[in-house]
């Protein structure tokens, strides 16, 4: 069993294209979740970044504090990628991370001109605690302790779990204080629930979850929304002809009832509740149950094992069927296709529209090695033009003076163009913060958080510099 890296990010924004990650922390363990080594480091607002004010609030963060790190930006996940390469092939874990951590994690390394799928390839394989401890909770009740929202549901939210449950994690929303308090919450649930984490540990790599959801005859995983985790004991039928995703057959249906209806008929009827179809995403980190556990809830047991198993059959041994179905799901996506919006995307924005090539990839290795006056030479090689703006961009940040006049006036340009818009953008404006912060001034105020305030008047005063640097322009 490989090692594990448990791993949180503190960003300036919510949004992966257009933030920045601020603050990282890491723990690495073996296969019993021992500590093996650590990694916590924060690092320098970069150029043209404009924090949400909320954000910093929740981390904590001063802007007065990141501008004293020594790190900047690029420093700081050059020193993070130097360590999990140190660290070896390992599992990556977060709380909630495939998300959101994780996601930024892969815009943050395109950006910086580093390979985006460390988590996911080379023998590394990826994991969530947050659909875990869900999942536990479920098939094993009170594994966790959770607050209640005001509708009466467990509140999955790591700074209120982690008190609960005994864990001491110094500093919530730190990012090492978030990964302590991860690490914790996956001890518990391997102690508590053990069934759930030795399945949890079958279904990390993608390929492998996709291998067991075909053998199994059927098998139980969960699902959670509207603020519940509900189970769903299901068969294979086949994989979407474009995700590749596992479409499966929920057996609290009767098959009989779909097998032979027209192509027609069944389009219609799977856009009805409840859903018949569910979609599995086999690398998003499902826990696969054996089919017993869902038969412990009241929608199963009623039917029992033996009919569970004889509908599982029938779906599985009627290929006609699962014809129909990826015929139905290739025309669904086709048809979203068309009306998809046809907007430009930036080239932030562009991770998922086409992979960099092998060529491409051995250069940025070769950006990396060199020193910052031979990088504009390296830059220049890269036949993706997203890589070359990148580059450029990185020089901006970190030795503006090696940038011709006129690419450093495009992006100076640019970045004052974006920062100074009055539309509703994607990413974070100058007017938009000043907005926030007069919202949140008046929230503080009135609830009379004079620490809040003290972090606020700071927040407004970065901006102000800001905007005088990019008002110039």
């Amino acid at each position: 069993m490989s090692n594990f890296v448990f791993y949180d990010f503190e960003t300036s924004s919510s949004n992966k294209h257009w933030g920045q990650i601020i603050q990282i922390g890491a723990i690495l363990t073996n296969d019993n979740l021992d500590e093996l080594d650590r990694f916590d480091v924060r690092c320098r607002l970069s150029p043209g970044i404009i924090p949400e004010a909320m954000a910093l609030i929740v981390n904590k963060t001063s802007p007065a504090m990141l501008k004293k790190s020594n790190l900047s930006h690029y420093e700081m996940i050059r020193q993070f990628v130097e360590t999990l390469k140190k660290w070896g092939k390992a599992t990556y874990i977060g709380f909630n991370s495939i998300e959101f951590d994780e996601e930024f994690l892969r815009s943050t390394l395109f950006q910086t001109l580093e390979y985006p799928y460390i988590t996911s390839t080379n023998g590394n394989t990826r994991g969530d605690i947050l659909s875990l401890a869900r999942a536990a909770n479920l098939y094993y009740p009170n594994t966790l302790k959770n607050s209640k929202n005001e509708k009466g549901n467990d509140v999955y939210k790591l700074d209120q779990m982690a008190p609960l449950n005994g864990i001491d994690h110094g500093d919530a929303h730190s990012a090492i204080g978030d990964v302590i308090a991860t690490l914790g919450i996956a001890k518990l649930i391997a102690q508590k629930a053990p069934n759930v984490w030795k399945a949890s540990l079958m279904t990390l790599d993608k390929n492998q979850t996709l291998e067991l959801i075909k053998k199994e005859t059927f098998f139980c995983t969960n699902e959670y929304f509207y603020g519940k985790s509900r189970p769903y004991v299901q068969t294979f039928v086949c994989q979407h002809p474009q995700y590749q995703w596992p479409l499966c057959f929920d057996l609290r249906h009767d098959p009989n009832i779909y097998l032979k209806m027209p192509i027609q008929e069944l389009t219609t009827v799977m856009k009805k509740q409840p859903k018949f179809i569910r979609t599995i995403r086999h690398n998003k980190h499902p826990v696969i149950m054996n089919p017993q556990y869902g038969e412990k809830f009241d929608e199963y047991k009623i039917i029992g094992s033996s009919k569970l198993q004889e509908r599982a059959k029938l779906i599985r041994e009627n290929n006609e069927f699962a014809e129909k179905i990826s015929t139905i799901k290739r025309l669904e996506s086709e048809e979203k296709e068309q009306s998809k919006s046809q907007e430009d995307l930036y080239e932030e924005e562009s991770i998922y529209t086409k992979f960099t090539t092998v060529e491409d990839n051995k250069i940025m290795s070769e950006f990396h090695s060199v020193s910052w006056d031979k990088k504009l030479r390296i830059i220049s090689k890269f036949e993706d033009e997203r890589l070359k703006y990148f580059g450029k961009k990185l020089l901006y940040m970190e030795k503006p003076e090696l940038l011709s006049k006129e690419d450093y006036n495009l992006i100076h340009k640019d970045i004052a163009k974006k920062l100074l818009s009055t539309n509703n953008e994607k990413w974070n404006t100058i007017p938009r913060t000043y907005a926030e912060i007069d919202t949140l001034r008046a929230k503080f105020e009135k609830e009379n958080h004079q620490d809040k305030l003290v972090i606020l008047d700071e927040i407004n005063a970065y901006v102000e510099e800001l905007e005088k640097t990019y008002s110039k322009v």
